[in-house]
């Protein structure tokens, strides 16, 4: 069985050499992408076990963005 960068590997040899640098770009950005993702959704677990977090009533946001709202 090939491992996983095998077969990126071999699917990159199968696109003509012209695409070959746009999908590894693209692949590079998507984990990036992924990577930054990943790190925000750690930082929220982290708040949520330090108990920074509080249940968020959406009605009570609602009423109180109204109230402060310009007339």
């Amino acid at each position: 069985m090939t491992t996983t960068t095998e077969k990126a590997a071999a699917a990159l040899e199968l696109l003509p050499e012209e695409m070959r640098e746009p999908a590894v770009a693209y692949l590079i950005e998507q984990a990036e992408k992924y990577r930054a993702l990943k790190q925000e959704l750690d930082k929220g677990l982290d708040d949520v076990r330090a108990g920074r977090v509080k249940e968020w009533d959406f009605a009570e946001f609602l009423r109180r963005a109204r109230l402060s709202a310009p007339r």
